[in-house]
């Protein structure tokens, strides 16, 4: 049962306080706290919390002409969240910009989840990130490791927060829903996937062998490097690699849809996909 909407008539009230200056506090951090955006990820921050992984909605900000359209969305959330509405001057002057979405929950990141590792079923298909820089990508990996069934997605020291505002947006709430693990550098983090019985794939576009003949396994991880550079000789040397065939003439793929190609060749090896 949902709480009774508040209205909001001062920016400055400080009951909205963490939905202040949304661009700004995406770049200073919000210490353990995140911005869900848009009506599919407040949907998705529901049901996360229902399930009790973790995710949590500390508070949800409405533009007043949306909130009877997501009226059956605020049903899964229990009365101890407070939903705040606003009417398009203030909303905007709150958030420091138009969201035209109109729709905000404040959420709270898991604290101090367990390994992600050993929880992970016998049969496993992970992604594995090393450097990737761009919210836009790490958003569309996740939404792609949703759609074909990955179990977990690992992302090393360097790469982007999958829980920044723009990354949760892009990936459709994904992010609250996919199993990830991130701050390991990307030797350790992939020794342990090795250690833990993964056959370790590095996509390239100079991998040795066809992504469509990467064979079936019990458990696989797929390595995805940052844009541009892509993954670093020491791990293309490190373990098995394999490249998506094109046509000539281009350098390479987007590493989001090289990760959504890959995904679904592996997913269909490995049956998880029809």
């Amino acid at each position: 049962m949902a709480a009774e909407p508040l209205r909001i008539e001062d920016p400055a009230d400080p009951r909205i306080a963490g939905f202040v200056s949304i661009r700004e506090r995406d770049l200073t951090g919000r210490d353990g706290l995140f911005i869900a955006e848009g009506t599919v990820v407040l949907r998705m921050l529901g049901s996360a919390q229902a399930r009790q992984n973790g995710f949590a909605a500390e508070a949800i900000l409405l533009l007043e002409s949306r909130v009877a359209g997501v009226a059956e969305v605020l049903a899964a959330f229990p009365e101890t969240v407070p939903i705040y509405v606003a009417a398009a001057p203030v909303f905007d002057a709150i958030a420091g910009f138009n969201m035209h979405r109109g729709v905000l929950a404040l959420g709270r990141k898991p604290a101090q989840a367990p390994p992600l590792l050993p929880s992970l079923p016998e049969t496993s298909l992970v992604l594995a990130g090393c450097g990737l820089s761009n919210h836009d990508n790490v958003g569309s990996i996740f939404r792609n490791a949703a759609a074909f069934g990955a179990d977990a997605v690992f992302l090393d020291e360097t790469s982007c927060d999958p829980l920044y505002r723009k990354s949760i947006r892009v990936s459709v709430g994904s992010v609250l829903t996919v199993p990830f693990s991130r701050g390991l550098a990307a030797e350790a983090m992939l020794r342990g996937l090795a250690e833990a019985g993964y056959e370790i794939w590095g996509l390239s576009p100079r991998g040795a062998v066809p992504v469509g003949e990467i064979p079936a396994a019990r458990r696989i991880a797929l390595v995805l490097g940052t844009e541009g550079e892509g993954l670093p000789e020491n791990i293309l040397s490190s373990f098995r690699t394999a490249r998506i065939p094109q046509r000539p003439g281009l350098d390479s793929l987007n590493v989001a849809t090289a990760s959504g190609i890959a995904l679904y060749q592996i997913a269909l090896t490995m049956g998880r996909v029809a």
